[in-house]
């Protein structure tokens, strides 16, 4: 294939870290879906309000970088269910919030153990400075974002 580009895909970043979150989402996703019947998206909702209840579901979206309609369907499963309910924002009544229920905080309050506890094994063969180190860098790749964006932009133009 001399005339092709070469692309050591188990070496690209954004492959390697696709698979990496795809790995452990699907290792913690098995314990809440037999548990609770929930799905990725669904816990993600969950997760997100129960540390920011009163977003709207394009908020929840913008903040877990998921589809719109994904998080939609997630969030109408979850209302069905009554885990989360839908109430009027009290300064601009055309928009919409969310909140979990009691129903919806009893799964987090369940789940939120058992992932910390798995983020710790994990992350247990690192030492305190590596693990700093991985924030810092996993924040710099977010912040970064952006202007990788762009290039990609720059280049479909």
């Amino acid at each position: 294939m001399p005339d092709h580009q070469v692309l050591e895909l188990e070496r690209f970043l954004p492959y390697r870290l696709s698979v990496l979150s795809n790995r452990l989402s699907q290792a913690i996703a098995r314990n809440y879906e037999s548990r609770f019947q929930l799905s990725i998206t669904e816990w993600r909702v969950l997760a997100v309000l129960g540390r920011y209840p009163g977003l709207s579901a394009s908020e929840v979206a913008e903040r877990t970088a998921m589809d719109k309609v994904a998080v939609s369907r997630a969030v109408n499963r979850l209302l069905d269910a009554g885990r989360l309910r839908r109430e009027t924002h009290e300064d601009d009544r055309r928009r919409s919030v969310l909140a979990l229920t009691e129903a919806g905080y009893a799964i987090f309050d369940a789940i939120v153990p058992v992932a910390l506890a798995y983020e710790r094994a994990l992350l247990s063969s690192l030492d305190a400075k590596e693990r700093a180190t991985l924030d810092r860098l996993l924040d710099k790749l977010a912040g970064n974002g952006a202007q990788a964006e762009g290039v990609l932009l720059a280049a479909e133009g």
